[in-house]
């Protein structure tokens, strides 16, 4: 058994990563269009004098419209990925979630069926993550519109004899997002970060409410990386080969970002306490 059991996990770990791997992919494509248009916007402005008398002029009105063009389109793209990644792909990885599990408890002929239960969950992940990453996309455009009314008001300066180029992207640098501690981290390094939690946590959450509610058990064994702590990496409280409540794996489906926790069906343990 312990043999199947390894390899049907990595099998699982395989496909999440192919969801996890697209779906960074199509955000960051996204947030390009965003990084792209304000180095364009600044290039334009490296050609273009500030002043009362032009304001930058013609050259300076088009340059601002090819900028407004790239935020609609990253708009478009980024809102696009966000409803394709919550309505589409993380139900898809939840019943992936539930099938390894089935796969591992050696119920091949079990199906899994989106009962009431399973519907509730999903829908609230799908919506809380939906929530999580469209917050970001308006934070972003926000962050793209205080650039442009930055570069606006240095065209209007007519003490300026040019651009600070430097300036402005330091002030304004698009290809961040802002965590709650204020502090900026690259956009890849979020989309990894966020999408990979939402996966993981999606089909970890698959895994456990289908122990209960098609397998009768109430128990899961844990693997996880040998130094993961059970609620954040450095809990002493090591998760790898322990026993847990399948209500507490619903409470820590995930411990950090970039997590491979997964949880195995114990159904010599139904009924104890």
């Amino acid at each position: 058994m312990t043999t199947p059991v390894r390899r049907r996990g990595r099998t699982l770990r395989a496909r999440l990563l192919a969801y996890i791997t697209g779906g960074i992919g199509r955000l960051t494509a996204a947030w390009r269009i965003l990084t792209t248009a304000q180095t364009a916007l600044l290039a334009a402005l490296a050609r273009i004098r500030p002043g009362r008398t032009s304001g930058g002029g013609r050259p300076l009105r088009e340059a601002i419209s090819a900028f407004n063009t790239a935020l609609a389109a990253f708009n478009r793209a980024a809102m696009a990925f966000a409803e394709s990644w919550s309505a589409q792909d993380l139900p898809v990885i939840y019943r992936e979630g539930a099938w390894t599990l089935l796969d591992n408890a050696d119920r091949r002929q079990s199906t899994f069926s989106w009962t009431s239960r399973h519907q509730a969950a999903i829908t609230g992940l799908s919506a809380q993550y939906y929530a999580d990453i469209t917050s970001r996309i308006q934070e972003g455009l926000r962050r793209a519109r205080a650039f442009l009314r930055h570069a606006q008001d240095m065209a209007r300066d007519p003490n300026l004899a040019r651009f600070d180029l430097e300036g402005l992207r330091r002030d304004h640098p698009l290809d961040t997002v802002i965590y709650a501690n204020n502090a900026r981290h690259p956009v890849d390094a979020w989309a990894r970060a966020a999408i990979t939690w939402q996966a993981v946590t999606t089909a970890n959450t698959g895994a456990a409410r289908t122990a209960l509610e098609q397998l009768g058990t109430e128990w899961v064994e844990i693997r996880d990386g040998s130094d993961c702590g059970w609620t954040n990496h450095d809990d002493p409280d090591r998760a790898d080969r322990t026993l847990r409540t399948v209500q507490d794996a619903l409470a820590h489906p995930v411990a950090h970002a970039h997590c491979v926790r997964e949880f195995l069906p114990r159904l010599d343990l139904r009924g104890r306490t």
